[in-house]
């Protein structure tokens, strides 16, 4: 036997007045007046057999019923307005929503972005850099871009791995230069970005290198704020190629000569199941690895031409 669901009209109403904690925005939120809102959810209560609202002159607030109530319905509210989004539409103006960390948007997927408005001129893009967890379809993002050492599922699709070498600023470079031109990391400030999953501790490990003191230096909440200090001369930073490249071209940053270690994780494109329904979705993706698949090329091309110099 099919289940018997509340009016979608009295549900919105409960659901705005839920968050607004007001009959009056909520009202005005749906266009509607304050007394079609309360007497959509007094017919809602009646429907269901509990109160929602404890209702004061100048207060209105949840019951515990009703607070246990409202996540139910606004996720049930946000998948049908997700699922009406995506479904194919008829040449109107669309919004791809990406996920992922600023410094990757800002060096890697930004400069590069327009090729896709070439190719979708009727697709819009929002990145959202916002440090979240993203959960497909209900937070309304179309992908994300995330660090991992592996696929956590079919939906996964690697992009391209990081180099990780010590990079800082000319000038600070000659304050760590011994005698014979040599670096002692020992002698440095290290830049060390927080939420990173390999970091200084990871790279000192991997090329054996002791004595190195970890627990002073700077920290910062970005790889590219750890770039910018290490510009300014305020100590050694962890460079992260390619994203680092723009930084060693320029000579903003320069390598210190120490070893170079590839990163064990890497960066992946994330998407709901199903998005390769929505024609927009499957031409970013598309789009975003045709661009993986020529950095990659360039970036080899690249190499080839410092082995030759």
């Amino acid at each position: 036997m099919p289940l018997r669901l509340p009016p979608l009209s009295s549900l919105r109403f409960f659901e705005a007045a839920g968050r607004h904690l007001s009959f009056k925005l909520a009202a005005a939120e749906l266009n509607v007046t304050p007394s079609a809102v309360s007497h959509g959810i007094v017919g809602l209560e009646r429907a269901l057999g509990v109160e929602l609202f404890v209702r004061e002159p100048r207060k209105l607030s949840l019951t515990p019923e009703g607070a246990d109530y409202l996540p139910y319905v606004s996720e049930a509210l946000s998948l049908i307005a997700i699922g009406t989004q995506r479904l194919p539409g008829s040449g109107e103006r669309r919004t791809i929503t990406v996920s992922c960390a600023p410094t990757f948007a800002a060096r890697w997927l930004l400069p590069r972005l327009h090729r896709f408005g070439e190719r979708w001129p009727n697709s819009g893009v929002t990145v959202d850099t916002s440090r979240r967890q993203v959960g497909f379809p209900v937070d309304g993002f179309d992908f994300a871009v995330r660090m991992s050492r592996a696929t956590a599922g079919a939906a996964w699709t690697r992009l391209f791995g990081e180099s990780l070498v010590p990079v800082c600023s000319p000038g600070y470079r000659e304050t760590l230069a011994g005698d014979g031109g040599a670096v002692d990391l020992r002698r440095a400030a290290l830049i060390h970005v927080t939420p990173a999953s390999e970091d200084w501790q990871a790279w000192l490990e991997r090329v054996g290198i002791d004595g190195v003191d970890l627990a002073g230096g700077l920290r910062v909440d970005t790889i590219q704020m750890a770039f910018e200090a290490a510009a300014m001369g305020l100590g050694v930073a962890l460079g992260r190629r390619p994203l680092v490249d723009r930084d060693l071209a320029s000579g903003a940053l320069v390598e210190l000569g120490l070893p170079a270690i590839e990163a064990e994780t890497a960066y992946w494109l994330v998407g709901p199941e199903g998005a390769d329904r929505r024609p927009d979705l499957l031409g970013f993706r598309r789009w975003l690895l045709r661009e993986v698949e020529a950095f990659g090329q360039g970036t080899a091309a690249a190499g080839e031409g410092r082995r030759i110099a």
